[in-house]
């Protein structure tokens, strides 16, 4: 059939529901992309799909799909507001809230309280008196039959769909165990009063007749129903910090709306708050949309967005972000961006988009996961025959299978990424590290030089003017009345400056990337840039004002000069301060075993003065902005494995073509955009920050996927050649999930460093 072609793509996410394994995984992805132009990733452990499709595919076509594949979905609705708060006695997962308990807790503590007598009668022959096992079997029955009704509705779901699943192991396990039970109960010797039960770590060796495997059948299903309960509260802890951003924010706002006597306060839901409104923020309240501020100051603290627990003080003209809350001041501030414009709700696009991504390793995983189950059944019914064939007792080989069943249950495959990306994104969110999916920590993994842009990364980006060296008293009015057409934060420090100085008119304003600017000013042409630029455009620079420039750029100044009719008439000079953490966080790069490498389109002297300042061996500079990939590409090509740190438009490309981008959050939408890794935080330490955590994440999920792996390796043939009682083979495939969960969870112990002291 011919595909479908189109260049508009959608993305959308799907919330899915009954999905309980790797191998469901797959089956609900591979329903997805059946449909033409479709590309989908699921996650287990956010039960969650994102998806992209074609205009020519609709969403209720992509619901569809996952319900045909025997699972429930539903659109999530793109947020505008903040996350509605989850209601009393219930969490969002299914976990028991505050208020009570859910169907799977209590399924779990009734299940328990029956199938521990089950399983004490069994292991204690002592205790075995007339007619134990008939009371067994009243306490076991509904232990399987109720406790283990979710794995039996999957399993059903499952084979109407054709499709084998890890409750299909536990049910054919489980419902085995209890159906061989039964038979030797009714029709064999185990019913016979004063039968007992010798309770063996390995296969036993007795009459098939008398031999029930009621513990097992009980047993199994509390430890199952234990695994699964602990995994849906690790994976509720381990989400608590996304779920923070997203419950951030105001749920009303008092906007002023224009009247007959002046501005009235009106007080409004948020939903209905528009670009371009003005609202008051009151001591202690929280800013409800990004914005700038007209009028009043305060202190902001922004330590839920950018773990920087010392607020900043903010006045009029500066900007503020949503979900920040201020103290000590009222504001008035003018709306800039809303709903799903906001930085609090990029950042929660971001961390979501991560959580749903999947790396190299665990795309091998669920791919072998989707095979295993149908390998195992088989193995499990080759294990029983050879064991019959092998002149054993059935009942032996019986008790082999069903171990091979339910040992190789493939959850912890499921679980051993999505986990530890779910915990590693929330912590880094907390710290303002804002990590794409887990392509970027296996890039973070195998870099060894970081390149800096200079301006904005290593220093503040805030240039001054500390200079000028003029040959007419006109120069710096001139220059600034150019460059107020100009947004380069050089023209901004020329342009405040000049003060209060009125400023002209600007015709035929022509912008040379990374050069310079040209004019028309009072009926002047004049060129303002580097000295090569306003040389290449006529203007001779004369000895003083050479002396100027070679004066600015030995004490690590940048040098900006402005001349009209031949000739440079003034030398500007602009400083940028380092920023007061950026030795050290040179430092702690170079203790990474990580090279870094200072880029910058600035000249020579000015790069090399903050290079020495920070600690920096390598400097390369007067890059243009093509230059600056170009610059990335030589090094990839002599082996390095290169982070590009930026945080302009300039940077985009840069960022884009290196191993990994990293973006200071103060940046650019573009440069944000092109990165791998976002810093909310300004500090240069939290690029030292997001390399810790990545490889910490990285290590942690190669550690899941190795135990997922190994744990199934080795338990097989131990449960095939009748080394394991089946009720232990349950306890021990519960206890794998568990693992790789509660080893996810020790991310959260992640600090940076400044603050683990």
């Amino acid at each position: 059939m011919e595909r479908v072609t189109n260049t508009t793509q959608n993305t959308s996410t799907l919330d899915i529901t009954g999905m309980t394994c790797a191998s469901c995984v797959s089956r609900v992805q591979k329903r997805l992309e059946r449909l033409d132009g479709v590309a989908a990733e699921v996650n287990l452990a956010t039960e969650r799909a994102r998806v992209t499709y074609p205009d020519a595919i609709t969403a209720e076509q992509l619901v569809a799909a996952v319900e045909s594949a025997g699972y429930s979905a539903s659109v999530v609705p793109e947020r505008r507001g903040p996350e509605p708060a989850t209601p009393e006695g219930a969490n969002a997962d299914g976990t028991p809230g505050a208020g009570g308990f859910t169907p799977l807790f209590t399924r779990l503590i009734v299940s328990a309280v029956l199938a521990i007598p089950v399983i004490a009668l069994a292991m204690v022959p002592a205790w075995q008196f007339p007619n134990w096992q008939w009371l067994s079997l009243t306490l076991a029955a509904p232990v399987v039959v109720w406790g283990g009704y979710p794995f039996h509705r999957a399993t059903w779901v499952n084979l109407r769909h054709g499709s084998l699943t890890m409750d299909t192991l536990i049910t054919l396990g489980t419902g085995a165990a209890f159906l061989w039970s039964l038979w030797a109960l009714f029709f064999g010797m185990a019913g016979m009063p004063g039968a007992t039960h010798e309770f063996s770590l390995f296969t036993p060796n007795a009459d098939a007749s008398g031999a029930i495997y009621l513990e097992v059948a009980a047993g199994v299903t509390v430890f199952l129903l234990l695994g699964r309960y602990i995994e849906q509260r690790s994976k509720r802890t381990a989400g608590q910090a996304l779920r923070a951003l997203l419950e951030l924010g105001a749920h009303d706002v008092t906007v002023l709306r224009p009247g007959s006597s002046g501005s009235a306060q009106v007080t409004i839901p948020i939903d209905e708050l528009a670009v371009g409104d003005r609202f008051v923020v009151r001591p202690g309240e929280t800013i409800a949309t990004d914005g700038v501020v007209e009028s009043g100051s305060a202190a902001v603290d922004a330590s839920m967005l950018t773990g920087e627990p010392v607020p900043v003080d903010v006045g009029e003209g500066d900007t503020v972000t949503g979900a920040t809350i201020a103290s000590g001041g009222r504001l008035v501030v003018r709306a800039t961006r809303i709903g799903r414009d906001t930085q609090l709700a990029q950042m929660a696009r971001l961390v979501e988009s991560a959580q749903l991504g999947k790396g190299r390793a665990q795309r091998l995983a669920d791919r072998i996961a989707a095979i295993f189950v149908p390998i195992v059944i088989v193995l499990a019914a080759v294990v029983l025959v050879g064991w019959v064939l092998a002149g054993n007792p059935v009942s032996a080989g019986f008790t082999a299978a069903v171990a091979v069943l339910i040992i190789a249950c493939p959850c912890a495959l499921g679980l051993a990424t999505p986990v530890a990306l779910l915990v590693g994104t929330s912590r880094g969110a907390e710290f303002g590290i804002l990590i794409t999916g887990p392509d970027a920590l296996e890039q973070a993994r195998g870099i060894d030089t970081v390149v800096l842009d200079k301006t904005g990364t290593v220093t503040t980006g805030t240039m001054t003017l500390t200079e000028v060296t003029a040959t007419h008293p006109a120069a710096l009015l001139r220059a600034a009345s150019l460059e107020t057409a100009s947004e380069h934060p050089l023209a901004r420090a020329i342009v405040a400056g000049a003060g209060d100085s009125a400023l002209a008119p600007v015709a035929d304003f022509v912008s040379t990337s990374g050069l310079g600017v040209t004019g028309t000013v009072e009926g002047t042409h004049v060129v303002v840039g580097r000295p090569a630029f306003v040389a290449e455009h006529g203007c001779v620079l004369g000895e003083t004002l050479a002396a100027a420039v070679e004066r600015a750029e030995s004490s690590g100044a940048t040098a900006v000069v402005v001349g009209w009719d031949g000739e440079v008439r003034g030398v500007l000079a602009l400083s940028d301060r380092v920023k007061a953490d950026a030795r050290d966080a040179v430092t702690r790069l170079k203790q990474l075993g990580l090279t870094p490498v200072l880029l910058t389109g600035d000249n020579a002297r000015a790069a090399h003065a903050v290079a020495t300042e920070v600690g920096i061996d390598r400097v390369v500079s007067g890059v243009l902005p093509e230059q600056k990939v170009a610059e990335i590409s030589r090094l990839q090509s002599t082996g390095a494995r290169v982070a590009m740190v930026g945080d302009g438009v300039n940077d985009a490309a840069a960022l884009a073509t290196a191993d990994l981008g990293i973006a200071m959050g103060s940046g650019t939408d573009a440069a944000i955009s092109a990165a791998d890794i976002t810093l909310v935080r300004s500090e240069l330490g939290g690029v030292a920050d997001a390399v810790e955590l990545s490889r910490r994440t990285l290590g942690t999920i190669h550690g899941n996927l190795f135990w997922a792996f190994a744990y199934n390796v080795a338990a097989l043939p131990l449960a095939a050649f009748g080394l394991l009682n089946p009720m232990v083979a349950g306890a021990a495939m519960a206890f794998s999930s568990v693992f790789v969960v509660l080893n996810s969870l020790r991310l959260r112990s992640f600090a940076p460093r400044e603050r683990a002291q």
